[in-house]
Formats: C-alpha cells, structure tokens, sequence
C-alpha cells in the first residue's frame, strides 16, 4: 500500500515543483517586503507627521497585532476551504492595504491600514507554506521550503532599494509599488489545490484528478480524526510543541528588535540617515546567504543541529555587536547576526510542517505564526522603550544573546530530527 507521500514523490515531477516554489516565492517576497518596508521608511513618516518614540513603537506593533489575526485566522481557512484560496485571500489583503498605505494622511490612518494589511502578512506566510510542504516528496522537502524562506531575503532587499532610491522624494512610493502585485492573481487561480488537502477532503478520485493520473495501489488513508488547538499541546505532540514555539518566539523577538529599530540603532551609534538606511540595507541582503547556508546545512546535518548552531551564532554575533568601535566593526558584526538570524528563520519555516500530521498541519503552522505575531507585537516595544531610557547597546544585546542561548538549549532537550522522514 502507498503512501501519499510516495504517490507525490512518484508523480508530481521536478519541474511542476520548481514551478511550485517559484510561484509561492513571489508571494513570499511581497509578504516580506511588506513587513519590512516601514524599517526604511518609519523615519521619513517620523519626521513628516512629528511621532513620538511610542507613536512609532505603536505603528510597528500594529502591523504585528494584524499579523496575529491573520495567524490565528489562518489554520481554519487553509485547513477548510483550501490552501489555494486560503494563498489568494490572505495575498490580496497584503498587497491591497500595503499600498494603500501610501494614500494615509494622518498616524490614526496609517496604523489602522497597517493593521489590515498584518493580517495578510501573518496568514499569508503559514498558508504558503503548508501549500508548497504538501507537494514536495521527503528528500528535497527541507531544502525546498528553506529556498522558500530565501525569497523572504530577495523581498526585503527589493524593498530596501526602492526605498533607499525613492524615499528622499516620497515615503510613499514605496508603499504604491504593491499594486503591482495583482498582476499574480490570474496565475494564482490557475494553480491546483495541494495533492495532500485534496485527498485528505476526497480520497484517491480526488488525488488522481488533480494530479491528472490513475492509481493503480491503494492509498494508506490519512487520519480522519478532528483536532483542536488543544491536541497539539497534549502527548506526542507537546514537546515539539514547546520546541518550535520557543524557537518562533525568540528568532521573531530578535529579528523584530533588529529590523524595527536598526536604523536609530544605527544613528546612535554615529551614522547618518542616509548611511544608516544604507547600513539596514545591507543587513537585508545578509539575509540571503543566512537562507542559502541554512538550506544546504538542514539537509547535510539535518534540521536539530543546525538550529542550534544557529541560534549560538546569533548570541555570540548578538554581544559582539555592543562592543564594536568602528563603523567596519559594525557593519560587519550586524551581517554577521543578520545572517544567523535569517538562518534561523528558515530552518523553523521548514521544520515546522514536519511536525504535524495533515489534517492538522494548517493549524500547526498557524499557532506557531501566533506566537511568532505575539514576540513581534512585544519587540518594537522592547526595544522601543530600551532605547527611550537610553539604555546601552550591551544591555540590550544582552537580551537578545541571552534569549537565543535559552532557544539552543530548548532545541537540544527537546528537538527530534526529521531528515529523510515521511510526513505524517
């Protein structure tokens, strides 16, 4: 008897797959980018509209509270009506709100558009991937869904530089330039739903029409029982359960104090505006060899090990960066923890949907976003407050280096290896 797992591995090609991940990598990219591009264009809106750290803090934490929503939201619309229009809807409030936050005139405008459009971010990330996890066989899955979270990279970089570029004329552009992503709807409708949700809903028939083949083997059928957000907290799922969340916690807690705050970070520390934006410019395309390195190792050394490599080497760049007296020691030391920070990133991304079986995987990758949006919601915050007190690069590196040793430790006890191994 087969599995479907074997069937995928069987009968969906490469080249379908490679479609798969292109596809889902724009959406990626758009999601990333908008996240990210208020880190470059916050200081421009600070000056426009006159905010207050707290005000700022307060529209960085909105686009975190919509996240939430979309998080919590997104495990009972992927895992009901689809990962396919569950893609679509969450895609559309993303770059919809996204841009029409170039139109805001007043802070009240902006962070309630910026709230929306969070909720396309944080249901966005968890439909993707559980959509593209359920058409990749075992053997390339974990490599296939870190070059997933690698887009996240190619987004905040393309943002980056339209921002840089353009924001010295208008914050504003930046935000347009989302409207551009409703070219992808046409091909978005076009694309078949996950083999593994359309046999999970209708069986065998249903599998061999999407894939457009006959079966010859029976199928081993996929549990039929209902779970709750409450069963992944019981045995045999509760362990893994505080691993992944722990992780999602603090890479998210990090990476948002990182990119909320870089660039007053930065200015503190003796640069310019412009060279700061420049600075946190080049910490996004950091970002990419930290995805890339990530994808090699997850699958050379499998998923336990490598996160706990990297989330020392977030620590370790973590302190580092307090101490540096130049400004080369201090671009180099913020690559360094962008790097491990993304590696991170995408390791979690990948691992996460192995931890689950499918009928409650949409859920899994749901609940983790939520706690993921909960550390983001908390981060600019943090370190908005911690830089109000004119508190110490040290003291607040410190945090964060601590934060990531507790998650490798977290990692060690409680982490299983799923290299090589079926989903369930």
């Amino acid at each position: 008897m087969n599995t479907v797992d074997k069937v995928i591995e069987t009968h969906v090609g490469l080249k379908l797959q490679k479609l798969m991940l292109l596809i889902t990598s724009v959406l990626w990219l758009f999601d990333a980018a908008g996240v990210l591009v208020l880190s470059f264009t916050l200081p421009s809106i600070v000056q426009e509209w006159g905010l207050s750290v707290q005000q700022s803090a307060n529209i960085l934490s909105s686009t975190f509270l919509g996240m939430l929503v979309g998080a919590l939201s997104v495990g009972l619309i992927a895992d009901l009506f689809g990962r396919k229009l569950s893609n679509i809807f969450y895609f559309l409030f993303t770059v919809v709100f996204t841009g029409l936050l170039g139109f805001s005139k007043t802070p009240s405008a902006f962070l309630f558009l910026r709230f929306l459009a969070g909720i396309g971010y944080g249901g966005l990330m968890p439909s993707v991937n559980a959509y593209l996890s359920e058409f990749i066989g075992k053997a390339i899955r974990g490599r296939y869904l870190v070059l997933l979270e690698a887009s996240w990279a190619i987004g905040s970089i393309a943002i980056g530089l339209v921002a840089v570029l353009t924001t010295q004329h208008s914050w504003r552009i930046s935000y347009w330039s989302f409207f551009s992503g409703i070219v992808m709807l046409p091909i978005l409708f076009k694309l078949s739903e996950s083999p593994k949700f359309v046999f999970k809903k209708h069986g065998k028939k249903g599998l061999e029409n999407v894939l457009g083949i006959s079966i010859q083997a029976e199928i081993e059928p996929l549990p039929k029982s209902k779970f709750s957000i409450a069963d992944i907290l019981k045995p045999p799922y509760l362990t893994k359960t505080v691993m992944i969340w722990t992780s999602w916690f603090v890479v998210s807690f990090v990476y948002y104090v990182l990119f909320s705050w870089a660039p007053k970070i930065f200015a503190q520390q003796g640069l310019s505006t412009t060279k700061s934006l420049w600075f946190t410019f080049f910490m996004m395309v950091a970002q990419l060899p930290g995805y890339l390195s990530a994808a090699y190792f997850i699958e050379r050394i499998g998923r336990k090990k490598s996160l706990v490599i990297y989330f020392i080497g977030m620590a370790i760049s973590s302190i580092l960066w307090a101490f540096v007296t130049s400004s080369v020691q201090l671009i180099l030391t913020a690559l360094l923890l962008s790097f491990f920070t993304l590696g991170v990133w995408g390791l979690v991304y990948a691992y996460t949907p192995e931890l689950y079986p499918t009928p409650m995987r949409g859920t899994g990758n749901g609940m983790a976003g939520v706690i993921a949006r909960i550390a983001g919601i908390l981060a600019p915050q943090f370190g908005g407050y911690m830089l109000s007190l004119n508190k110490s690069l040290l003291e607040i590196f410190s945090w964060l280096a601590g934060l990531s040793l507790l998650a490798a430790v977290v990692v060690v006890l409680l982490a299983v290896e799923t290299k090589d191994k079926e989903i369930q």
